[in-house]
């Protein structure tokens, strides 16, 4: 298997995919506030277009984990570690598809059950550390108590404590800032999506009202609230060539220590989750359906990506063999009590109160 060349002599795995539209040629990129599509021109004239940002392609990879219709990781990774949360009538969520992972505001802005407490003091000790940083509006004397790291941050130690509770969190970085406000892994995983060649494909519509198409101020019937025929622009693009880029950062991984099974883990995982994403991750919006032409490994030479039942199998196995370095349960549950806001006071950023409190 090729996996053993990139476990010992490469310092990355560089990979490129070749995308199309999945019908036609029009596609929508992905928009930014107030500047709309990133289009920007190389010094040679080029024209070149921003489809998927490194941020946005974090979500999508670790998208592919999880099944909707289950509510579960998909079958291949069932048995590695995440952190579950409980949020009473607001439903379910998790560090699988919290965008801060195990620095989800969930977990550490909000009151809990004694499993929430419990995994909060895990993590303190794994980290060394007595507590957490204060919270927005606490007193001045719990601030002045509030935990900071000392002297150099010992971040294969943070590297441990991911791997135990989510090593989602080692792929795709973490920042438990609300720890405290060192504790950092960048991304080891990282990938963006690039049209080259774009010419813009203009087009427009207009949202048809049948029974009040134009505004009448004597009935209330405005634009503004949803009424009358509206006309809109659309701007989507045409390219050359669409390639998406994958970035897998061993020399990161290997300088946290982990030791050799948990690296393999954490590089096939990286390796399976590019493959799944060019596989069935790439409806990305409506307008903006891809397919996958040809996956290639660009660095190093002469290595193959394996299929994606290949990196399965070695996932299962792989699995088996870092047990003894996850949680045990694997999937830690945790409830959280999520209140709603007092009427008459102004609601918190991480928390909404209510006389009485909120579900267990």
């Amino acid at each position: 298997m090729t996996l053993d060349l990139l476990d010992t002599t490469s310092p990355r795995v560089l990979m490129e995919a070749d995308l199309r539209p999945v019908q036609g040629d029009r596609f929508q990129p992905t928009g930014f506030p107030d500047i709309g599509a990133a289009t920007y021109t190389l010094p040679d004239g080029t024209e070149k277009l921003l489809v998927e940002s490194a941020q946005s392609m974090a979500n999508r990879l670790e998208a592919v984990c999880w099944d909707e219709a289950a509510d579960d990781l998909v079958g291949a990774l069932r048995g590695l570690p995440y952190v579950r949360i409980g949020l009473g009538e607001y439903g379910v969520t998790s560090t699988l598809l919290e965008f801060h992972r195990l620095n989800s505001p969930y977990l550490w802005e909000l009151d809990g059950d004694d499993r929430l407490r419990a995994f909060q003091d895990s993590v303190y000790a794994d980290l060394g550390v007595s507590g957490r940083r204060p919270r927005r509006g606490e007193t001045a004397q719990a601030a002045e108590e509030g935990v900071e790291v000392p002297g150099v941050v010992d971040v294969r130690r943070l590297a441990r404590a991911a791997l135990k509770c989510d090593p989602n969190s080692i792929i795709h970085g973490v920042f438990l800032e609300k720890i405290a406000g060192r504790f950092r892994l960048p991304r080891m995983l990282s990938a963006f999506i690039e049209a080259t060649g774009v010419n813009p494909a203009e087009s427009g519509g207009v949202k048809f009202d049948r029974v009040f198409p134009e505004k009448d101020t004597q009935r209330g019937i405005s634009s503004d609230r949803g009424f009358t025929n509206v006309p809109f622009s659309r701007t989507e693009f045409v390219a050359d060539r669409i390639t998406a880029y994958f970035n897998v950062d061993l020399a990161l991984l290997r300088s946290y220590g982990l030791g050799r099974d948990p690296e393999r883990l954490l590089t096939v995982l990286a390796l399976w989750k590019v493959r799944r994403f060019n596989e069935v991750g790439l409806r990305l919006r409506t307008a903006c359906d891809l397919e996958c032409t040809r996956l290639r490994c660009t660095r190093p030479d002469g290595v193959e990506i394996p299929r994606l039942a290949e990196l399965e199998e070695e996932i299962r196995t792989s699995i088996e063999r870092c047990r003894s370095r996850f949680a045990d349960p694997a999937v830690t549950e945790v409830s959280v009590r999520v209140q709603k806001k007092r009427r008459g006071k102004r609601p918190d950023t991480a928390v909404l109160e209510e006389e009485g409190g909120g579900d267990e």
